[in-house]
């Protein structure tokens, strides 16, 4: 019963964060609007998350490596909170795309910790 909760809770989480990594897409126009900012400029905030993704994570990954898997996931998601709260809260373009940078980093970290952890969780015939 514990691994079920600990792998609906790893699934729910790689959820949450797969999801706010593309649901600005949706949202570009509206944030366009609400931030007075062109369309292609408010696509900085994919761009940049991407970006920061492409190049954080490897680094954020490897500053991890030597860290407990549970201290490191918690630690990350702490982070993305953080980043999610700011951007919640953000009032223009700059912050929001610093809250989106701030962010990004922790997606790949978190994704490669999550599968290898949940993998570790199940019998070796249940993993793919």
């Amino acid at each position: 019963m514990r691994t079920t909760a600990a792998l609906i809770a790893l699934g729910a989480c790689l959820f949450v964060v797969v999801t706010a990594e593309t649901l600005v897409i949706g949202l570009l126009p509206a944030l366009s609007a609400d931030l007075r900012v062109p369309v292609p400029s408010a696509g900085l905030l994919v761009a940049g998350y991407a970006l920061t993704v492409t190049i954080g994570g490897p680094l954020v990954t490897a500053a991890t490596l030597r860290v407990p898997r549970k201290a490191a996931l918690l630690g990350l998601v702490a982070l993305f909170a953080a980043g999610n709260a700011l951007a919640a809260s953000a009032t223009g373009f700059g912050v929001l795309l610093a809250a989106r940078v701030v962010t990004a980093p922790t997606h790949s970290t978190f994704f490669a910790i999550a599968l290898v952890l949940a993998a570790s969780m199940v019998h070796p015939s249940k993993r793919g």
